[in-house]
């Protein structure tokens, strides 16, 4: 089922502009995110085929099930609780039906947590963009080859270099392991290739060291190491950085590399509207998604503020969340007997028609 259908079978229960058109941050470089909800054709709800979700291709137009989005919004889901809230110029299409589910009945203290920690999250992917956008990577990965030293003494040299050094062919080299000591091998070599050494790793993309057949009175002529743990992160990394490159938002990745702070600008400035509203919520117990401080978050999109200066603001902001929690009149969490009785009302209102 795509969003299509949802519209040619008159499924659709709400559709709204979300993001930051909703919250009125946007500007000429911003995408149109849509967002909304939908319930299923009665024989797919009472079959197989129930789908809670359906998105399209890019992902900014994602309508969510009404069982879903109900389950989501007792919750306190932050992105959920906001399409609820929309302001009323960013709706495109409401049922009447959804004249049920009051904000009011959803909001309560577990705002404080479910806002906040998504914040926090945004300050820890904000700060990590740190490392991928001052430090690229090579597309070249390195090799299990780099992550192996040889023993010398009382010390230890980077196998690449140790091998040129004694002019030795890392292909005519075999490893055999030493018990009961992990990742530590004694080095053969093979200069006349008679043994069929399979050398230190057999391939350039393998993910540990080949170990070899070596004949009985051969002499080792050193112990490698090979830091396992490291190369494993390592890829990983690598992995991840190049995934990023392939997804990343070329307009807001040059606006990070423009501003030359070393943080995601945006993430940052979406923790604090994320805080500024859970403040909101739980003192005056109102959702307010679309912001009246436009000018200082643009700011702080625009790389305005040291990260220290927005991780204080942040800091601030929580202590005060804290603070008002302890006299808010919110509900401790929604009534979710209430609101899945409302859940049934709709559907049975929905399939009886």
């Amino acid at each position: 089922m795509t969003i299509k259908d949802l519209k040619d079978k008159n499924l659709l229960l709400f559709e709204c502009l979300s993001g930051s058109k909703a919250y009125g941050l946007d500007t000429q470089q911003s995408d149109t995110d849509i967002k909304g909800v939908y319930y299923m054709p009665k024989e797919m709800f009472f079959g197989l085929k129930y789908i809670p979700q359906i998105s399209n291709e890019s992902n900014d137009e994602v309508y969510y099930e009404i069982g879903r989005f109900v389950e989501l919004l007792i919750k306190n889901n932050p992105n959920i609780v906001e399409i609820l809230a929309t302001p009323e110029e960013c709706i495109l299409y409401r049922h009447p039906i959804m004249d049920k589910l009051n904000i009011d009945i959803f909001l309560s203290r577990l705002c404080k947590d479910t806002f906040g920690g998504y914040a926090l999250t945004q300050i820890r992917k904000a700060k990590g963009l740190n490392k991928k956008i001052l430090n690229p990577m090579p597309k070249k990965r390195k090799t299990v080859l780099d992550f192996c030293f040889i023993t010398e003494g009382y010390s230890s040299v980077k196998a690449n270099a140790w091998l040129k050094n004694h002019n030795i062919s890392m292909a005519d080299c075999g490893l055999s392991k030493i018990p009961n000591v992990k990742n530590l091998y004694a080095l053969f070599y093979d200069a006349e290739k008679k043994f069929g050494y399979k050398g230190i790793a057999n391939k350039e993309i393998a993910n540990d060291v080949s170990v070899s057949s070596i004949p009985n009175g051969e002499k080792e002529i050193g112990y490698l190491f090979f830091n396992q743990d490291s190369y494993s992160s390592y890829c990983k990394e690598h992995n991840e950085y190049w995934e990023w490159v392939e997804k990343r938002n070329e307009a807001r990745f040059t606006l990070n590399k423009s501003h030359g702070k070393d943080y995601d600008a945006k993430n940052m400035m979406h923790t604090i509207r994320l805080l500024q509203v859970a403040l909101e919520i739980v003192r005056d117990g109102k959702l307010n998604v679309k912001r009246q401080n436009r000018d200082e978050l643009l700011s702080i999109k625009r790389g305005e503020f040291e990260y220290n200066e927005i991780l204080k603001m942040a800091e601030n902001l929580i202590l005060q969340i804290e603070k008002e929690i302890l006299t808010s009149k919110l509900q401790e969490k929604p009534d979710a007997k209430l609101i899945e009785s409302l859940l049934v009302e709709m559907r049975e209102a929905l399939y009886a028609n």
